[in-house]
C-alpha cells in the first residue's frame, strides 16, 4: 500500500425534470447509485432550483407543461453555470437538435436516456455535442464480414 488514501469524490448532483411521474421515478432510481438526484415535474420549481444552486448535470424532457426543457438549458447557459445539460425527446428532429446544441446541451432520444444517463456522470464531457443529427449512428450495428457470417451459419447448423 502506498500510504495515499483514496478519498471518494462527493456524489454528483443531478437536477431531473420530467412531467411523467413513472418515468421520473425510473430515471431517478437509475441515477441514485451514482448521484444525488433532485427531481421535479415542472419548469418553475426546476428554474428556482437552478437560481439557488447549480447542479452538476441537468436532465430534462424537452416537452414540459408550460415551457420546454430547452428553456432550462438556456437558463443554465446564460447564467454561466458550470452545469452540463441533457435534453431528451421522443422525436429526433434536426431543428430541435440544433437548438439544443445552441443552448450548449446534449440531445438524446427518450428511449436511450435510461441506458446512457450514468455515462454522462462518469466521463469528462466535451464542450459541446459534436454528434451530427443528420448522420445515422452506426456504432450499434454489428460489423459484417466473413467471420460474422461463419458464426451465424455455425449457430444455425
Amino acid at each position: 500500500m502506498s500510504g495515499v488514501s483514496s478519498i471518494p469524490s462527493p456524489p454528483q448532483r443531478v437536477l431531473l425534470v420530467e412531467p411523467d411521474s413513472r418515468v421520473r421515478r425510473a430515471l431517478a432510481a437509475t441515477l441514485a447509485a451514482s448521484a444525488t438526484v433532485e427531481a421535479h415535474a415542472d419548469f418553475e420549481p426546476a428554474r428556482e432550483r437552478l437560481d439557488v444552486s447549480a447542479p452538476d448535470l441537468l436532465v430534462t424532457n424537452l416537452r414540459l407543461r408550460a415551457f420546454n426543457g430547452l428553456h432550462l438549458a438556456y437558463v443554465a447557459q446564460h447564467a454561466r453555470l458550470r452545469t452540463r445539460a441533457v435534453v431528451y425527446s421522443d422525436q429526433p428532429e434536426a431543428w430541435m437538435t440544433s437548438e439544443v446544441r445552441r443552448a450548449g446541451a446534449f440531445f438524446e432520444l427518450a428511449q436511450r436516456v435510461p441506458i446512457v444517463l450514468r455515462a454522462y456522470l462518469g466521463v469528462q464531457l466535451p464542450p459541446a455535442d459534436r454528434r451530427d443529427p443528420a448522420r445515422f449512428d452506426r456504432r450499434g450495428i454489428p460489423r459484417g464480414g466473413r467471420r460474422m457470417w461463419d458464426h451465424h451459419v455455425a449457430a444455425i447448423v
